[in-house]
């Protein structure tokens, strides 16, 4: 039994030093658990003649350097611009609803007029008010009437004080009445309370309207007001001021140049995006409120080191790249930012133009000399060895 455990035991070392020194990767699986193992690298080291991986100019296990191929590192921009669809709403719009309740009797406006503030765009019934106001008028002048005669005799001391008071009470009285009636029989006609352009009408002469009810809607269409929704992550760049540029669907080929007018104040849980809202001209009203809009804002954005897909590893510690330095592999952790069709963009310490190795990154440690094939500029080393070609040593 003692025998037959001793020989496990010694099969399983040499199996374990052989996977050490031949199996790729191996020795940096090692590394990176933190497992040292410099007993083994001094008997390669005296097997092979040479120095350990990594430990003399000839790099790798028994003098044996990795044939690696590298990409440069390109420069890509994100968050640089915004595209978002908008919906377009009239800069002021106002539903024109009755003043009082009454049979409608005419409309002085149709669809589509333009009118100023103020302007009278239809009337109701007013007979009776206007009945009202007359006999109020003439209460009025009989009140006047009186009060003077009071006064008359007040200067002669014909007439108590109280008298004439009565007279000045009956007399104001008689006034409010008469703006009161006036006031109801100017509530008969129906006006737009802002300049713009009719829409379509909800009711037609003869209807009886009440108090509230909706005539007409009016829209201010000098200016559109375009609102529409940006990605969180925009939430805090996107200031009021800034430029837009608005393409309406209904006119391809057309642009409007605007600017933001408003933010909301908070972003919407469900969707996570931000209502923004955009004011764009309108001058010469070929554009109608509801209309929908593409709109595309520029920014600063943020740069970041590309690289190609394949580069990328992982490790206990993250990701990481292999960079191609001074004919040996140095490897750069790469925490990743966002990954591309053409490549994968990282937050790292790398240059734009420094290569990284794309090929034959598995067999590699930090430090390793490297036979680089192909290099940044795509050209192939006309001195490169072979893959499995053994790298010559001086003697002695």
């Amino acid at each position: 039994m003692l025998r037959q455990l001793s020989i496990c035991l010694v099969l399983s070392a040499l199996a374990f030093v052989g996977w050490v020194n031949f199996a790729p990767g191996a020795r940096q699986t090692l590394d990176e658990y933190g497992i040292s193992v410099p007993f083994l690298s001094e008997s390669a080291q005296a097997a092979e003649g040479g120095p350990a991986r990594g430990g003399g100019p000839s790099g790798g296990f028994g003098g044996w350097q990795t044939n690696v191929v590298t990409t440069p590192v390109t420069l890509a921009t994100i968050n640089d611009s915004l595209t978002a669809l908008g919906e377009s709403a009239a800069a002021r719009s106002v539903t024109v609803t009755s003043p009082a309740g009454g049979t409608l009797e005419e409309l002085l406006v149709a669809p589509g007029d333009v009118v100023e503030a103020g302007q009278i765009i239809g009337r109701l019934n007013s007979a009776a008010q206007s009945l009202a106001r007359d006999r109020a008028a003439l209460a009025l002048q009989n009140a006047e009437a009186t009060l003077e005669r009071q006064q008359e005799l007040a200067r002669s001391n014909l007439v108590a004080s109280s008298a004439l008071s009565t007279a000045q009470l009956d007399a104001d009285t008689a006034e409010l009445e008469l703006r009161s009636a006036e006031l109801e029989l100017e509530e008969r006609q129906i006006v737009s309370p802002i300049a713009g352009t009719v829409g379509l009408m909800q009711v037609t002469p003869g209807n009886y309207v009440g108090s509230q009810t909706a005539i007409t809607t009016i829209e201010d269409t000098s200016s559109l007001r375009v609102n529409f929704w940006v990605p969180e992550r925009y939430a805090t760049i996107v200031r009021t001021g800034m430029q837009i540029d608005a393409m309406p669907v209904a006119l391809p080929g057309e642009v409007f140049s605007g600017e933001i007018s408003a933010i909301d104040n908070r972003v919407e849980t469900e969707s996570r995006t931000l209502q923004v809202q955009a004011t764009i001209p309108n001058d010469d009203g070929a554009m109608r409120p509801g209309m929908s809009f593409s709109v595309s804002m520029a920014f600063d954005g943020q740069q970041f080191p590309a690289v190609d897909p394949l580069a990328i590893l992982w490790s206990a510690e993250g990701s990481y790249v292999w960079k191609y330095s001074d004919g040996r592999a140095e490897r750069v952790m790469a925490e990743i930012v966002q990954r591309n069709s053409d490549g994968v963009l990282v937050r790292a310490e790398l240059q734009q133009g420094d290569p990284i190795i794309t090929e034959g990154i598995l067999q590699l440690g930090d430090g390793d000399e490297v036979n680089l094939l192909s290099g940044p500029d795509g050209n192939q080393n006309a001195e490169a060895e072979p893959a499995d070609a053994p790298v010559e040593q001086e003697e002695g």
